[in-house]
C-alpha cells in the first residue's frame, strides 16, 4: 500500500511518484501527465506536439472545480492526450515556471491567477493560455474541449502565427535595461508617496478600495514605516484600521486562529477560505510591529491565537512549517468554517447563543450562501475581561464540535521560502510579546530548514516525506537570510550572522545579474527555464530583491563591509525607474529604501559580568521597524563601519545607543530615556 492508501498503482499516471500533494491530487486523472522536468519536455521536442501546462496548487478552489469538471472526465481527458503533452505543475513547488509563464500570460493582456492554463510549443515557449476554462460555456468563456481543438488546430495549421505570438512573449519576458535617469527615492518623494497612498485606502473598511480585498501587507508595512519617520499620522491610522477590520472580519477565523488568503467582498466578511503559511506569516509579522506602538488588546490576541494555529495545526515534524490548509472539504469551499443559527444553539444553548449570535453575526437566514460566517465587523471592539473570557469558552466548545467535522486538505511540504518567512516574524512576534517559547520554536524550523533542506551549501526549495524537491529561487535565500537576521537580534548568537553571509555568498554566485543589477529569481544552473525572471514588484510574498536590499544593509551595519552596502544600493538604483512608474507596486522596494536612506541600528553595550536584557525590553514599547539588534561587552570591538563603533557602556551601566544612519543620538541607562530617544530619533522631516 502506498502513502495515500491506495492499492492499483496501475491506475495512476505518472503523479503516483510525486510527492507534492497537488500533483498527488491528480494521480488518479484519466490525463496522462507528465510532472514538470527535462523528461517531459524532451518528450513533447520527440513528439512534435504541442504542450498543455496546468499550474495550481492544493489548497486552490477553482483548480479543484476545473479538475472535476474536466480532467476527471474521461472524454475531455482523450481529447488532451491526443492533442497535448500534459504538464501539471504545482505552483508552490516550482514557483520560479509559474512565474515565467503569469508573466506570459499577463503579456497577453490576461488577468493572472490559478488555474493557470498556457499552451506552449514543444520547446516550451509560451503561445497562448488563460486561467479557467469550464468544461462546458458559461461565464463568457468557451468549453474546454473547444479551446483544446482550436488551438491544436491553430498550432498544426498556421505555424506562422505561433512562431510570432512566441517570440513576441517571450522577447518581452527577457530582463530588460533600467530606465535611464530615475535616481532612488529621497525622504521627500517617500513621504509624499505615504500621504498618496493614504489617500486611496478605504476609510471605512480598510485595504484598498473595493473588492476582492487583500492583505497587501507590503504596502501597509511601508505606510507604517513612513507614517512614523514622516509623522504621516493618517498612514499609521489606515494601518491600524485595515489590520483592526481584517483581524475583526470573516477572513480571519474567530474559532481556530490564523487569516484566510483574502476576502472577496469589500467589508473584509467573506473569505476564500484557503489558508496560507506566507499570508499568516506576513500579517502575524505586522500586527507584532504596530502592537509594539499601539499597545492594542485586539492585536495581542490575534497575534496569540494565530501562533496557536500555527504550532497546533501547521507544524511537521521535525519543526518545519507546512504550507497551506485548503478552502474546500467534502466538495465544497468553506463548509469546515461556517455555521447555522441552530448548530449554534444546540452547542451552546439558547442564552449563551443568544450573546454568541450577537457578537459574532449570527443570524436565521445567515451572511453566506445561508450560513454563518463569524465575524466581528459590526462589533469590533473588545468587550470587558469577563465578556471576553466567556466568549473564549464558547469558541473554545463550538472549536471542539468543528473539529469533529471533515477537514479540509492539508499540504504538509514545506517550503524554505514560506519558512523564512515565518520563522522572521515568529521570531520578533515572540521578542515583542516576551513569548521566548515562540522564538524556540522558530530556532526548530530553522534548523529544519539548514539540515533537511540544504545540501552541499545549497538550499533546496519543498521538502515533504524525506525528500527535498525543487531548486531554491533567490526567495528562499531572501527569506531564510531575513530569518538568520531576525534570530540574530533576537538571541544575539553569531552564528546566525554567519549563515546569513554564507546565503548571500550563494546569492551572488548563482543569483546575481552581472551586466543589469539585482538577483535573478532562478539560479544560473537551473536549466529548464525558457528566461531567468527578474524584477522587485510586489507579489503575494515578497519579492527577493527589496527584502535583500534590506538584508544588505543589515550585514553591512553589523560587519563594516562595504561589499553589502555596494550591491544594496546596485538593486536600488537598477529598480528605481520601475518603482517611480508604478509606486504601488513597489511598497516592497520603497519600505527598502528607507533602509538605504538611513538604516538604522540599536547597539546594547553591557559591562562585564551585566546584561542589558532590562534595558532591551523597552524595545518592546516603541516601533523601530527594519532596526538592526545588537549586544557587546564593554571593551568589545565594534566594526569600523558601525555608528556606535568606539562608543563604551555609561557610568558602568548597561547602555543603549540608536544610531539613525551615520550618526548616533546621546547613550541611554533607562528604558524610558530609549524609548522617547528612538521616537526622536526615527523622525524626519519632509
Amino acid at each position: 500500500m502506498n502513502r495515500s492508501g491506495m492499492t492499483d498503482l496501475a491506475s495512476q499516471n505518472r503523479l503516483g511518484s510525486e510527492t507534492s500533494p497537488y500533483l498527488l491530487q491528480h494521480r488518479d486523472n484519466p490525463v496522462d501527465w507528465w510532472a514538470w522536468g527535462p523528461d517531459a519536455l524532451a518528450h513533447a521536442r520527440e513528439t512534435g506536439k504541442p504542450i498543455l501546462l496546468s499550474v495550481g496548487y492544493a489548497a486552490c478552489h477553482w483548480c479543484h472545480v476545473m479538475a472535476h469538471e474536466s480532467f476527471e472526465d474521461e472524454q475531455v481527458a482523450a481529447v488532451m492526450n491526443d492533442l497535448f503533452v500534459n504538464i501539471k505543475v504545482d505552483r508552490e513547488e516550482r514557483p520560479d515556471v509559474d512565474s515565467v509563464y503569469m508573466s506570459a500570460l499577463q503579456e497577453l493582456g490576461e488577468q493572472g491567477g490559478w488555474p493557470l492554463t498556457m499552451f506552449l510549443t514543444s520547446d516550451g515557449e509560451p503561445f497562448w493560455g488563460g486561467t479557467y476554462f469550464p468544461k462546458e460555456p458559461r461565464y463568457g468563456r468557451p468549453g474546454f474541449v473547444t479551446v483544446l481543438q482550436e488551438v491544436a488546430r491553430i498550432y498544426a495549421g498556421e505555424p506562422a502565427r505561433v512562431r510570432q505570438n512566441a517570440d513576441a512573449i517571450k522577447g518581452r519576458l527577457q530582463p530588460a535595461p533600467p530606465r535611464l535617469g530615475a535616481e532612488p527615492p529621497n525622504d521627500a518623494i517617500l513621504a509624499e508617496l505615504a500621504r498618496r497612498f493614504a489617500e486611496v485606502i478605504d476609510p471605512v473598511n480598510g485595504g484598498l478600495r473595493g473588492a476582492p480585498k487583500f492583505p497587501q501587507t507590503n504596502l501597509f508595512g511601508f505606510l507604517w514605516r513612513a507614517g512614523l519617520r514622516y509623522g504621516v499620522d493618517e498612514a499609521k491610522q489606515r494601518v491600524i484600521l485595515t489590520l483592526t477590520r481584517i483581524a475583526q472580519g470573516g477572513i480571519y477565523d474567530h474559532l481556530g486562529g490564523g487569516f484566510a488568503r483574502y476576502a472577496v467582498d469589500e467589508r473584509w466578511l467573506v473569505p476564500h477560505f484557503e489558508k496560507m503559511l506566507y499570508d499568516n506569516a506576513l500579517l502575524l509579522g505586522l500586527m507584532s510591529e504596530v502592537w509594539r506602538e499601539t499597545k492594542l488588546p485586539l492585536f495581542a490576541q490575534r497575534a496569540e491565537e494565530t501562533v496557536g494555529w500555527l504550532l497546533r495545526e501547521m507544524t511537521v515534524e521535525g519543526g518545519g512549517f507546512a504550507s497551506s490548509l485548503d478552502a474546500d472539504s467534502e466538495g465544497e469551499e468553506g463548509k469546515f468554517y461556517v455555521w447555522s443559527k441552530a448548530e449554534i444553539e444546540a452547542a451552546l444553548g439558547a442564552e449563551d447563543a443568544a450573546i454568541f449570535a450577537a457578537v459574532y453575526d449570527v443570524s436565521e437566514e445567515g451572511n453566506f450562501e445561508g450560513k454563518c460566517i463569524l465575524n466581528r465587523l459590526d462589533a469590533p471592539e473588545l468587550g470587558d475581561e469577563a465578556s471576553e473570557a466567556k466568549l473564549a469558552e464558547m469558541r473554545a466548545k463550538l472549536l471542539a464540535i468543528r473539529d469533529e467535522r471533515v477537514r479540509p486538505g492539508f499540504d504538509d511540504k514545506v517550503l524554505a521560502d514560506w519558512n523564512g518567512l515565518m520563522i522572521a516574524s515568529l521570531t520578533r512576534a515572540g521578542d515583542a510579546f516576551a513569548k521566548p517559547e515562540w522564538t524556540d520554536a522558530s530556532k526548530r524550523a530553522f534548523d529544519f530548514v539548514c539540515t533537511r533542506m540544504e545540501i552541499a551549501g545549497r538550499l533546496n526549495h519543498a521538502f515533504r516525506e524525506g525528500e527535498t524537491k525543487a531548486p531554491a529561487s533567490a526567495a528562499d535565500y531572501a527569506h531564510m537570510i531575513g530569518a538568520a537576521l531576525a534570530l540574530a537580534d533576537v538571541t544575539g548568537e553569531a552564528a546566525y550572522v554567519a549563515k546569513a553571509k554564507a546565503w548571500v555568498d550563494v546569492l551572488d554566485a548563482h543569483y546575481w545579474a552581472d551586466e543589469l543589477g539585482g538577483y535573478y529569481f532562478a539560479a544560473d544552473d537551473t536549466d529548464d527555464l525558457i528566461v531567468r525572471p527578474l524584477s522587485a514588484h510586489d507579489d503575494a510574498t515578497p519579492n527577493a530583491n527589496p527584502r535583500m536590499t534590506s538584508h544588505l544593509m543589515a550585514l553591512y551595519m553589523r560587519t563594516g563591509e562595504t561589499r553589502y552596502l555596494e550591491r544594496a544600493e546596485k538593486i536600488l538604483a537598477f529598480f528605481s525607474g520601475a518603482a517611480a512608474e508604478n509606486p504601488l507596486a513597489h511598497s516592497g522596494l520603497l519600505d527598502a529604501s528607507i533602509d538605504v536612506l538611513a538604516p538604522s541600528q540599536v547597539v546594547f553595550i553591557a559591562p562585564e559580568g551585566k546584561d542589558a536584557d532590562s534595558l532591551r525590553g523597552a524595545l518592546r514599547d516603541v516601533s523601530l521597524p527594519g532596526a538592526v539588534i545588537e549586544r557587546f561587552t564593554d571593551g568589545e570591538v565594534l566594526p569600523e563601519g558601525s555608528p556606535a563603533a568606539g562608543k563604551t557602556a555609561l557610568d558602568g551601566k548597561p547602555t543603549a545607543y540608536v544610531c539613525i544612519g551615520p550618526q548616533c543620538a546621546a547613550p541611554v541607562t533607562e528604558g524610558t530615556d530609549l524609548i522617547k530617544t528612538i521616537k526622536s530619533a526615527r523622525k524626519v522631516e519632509a
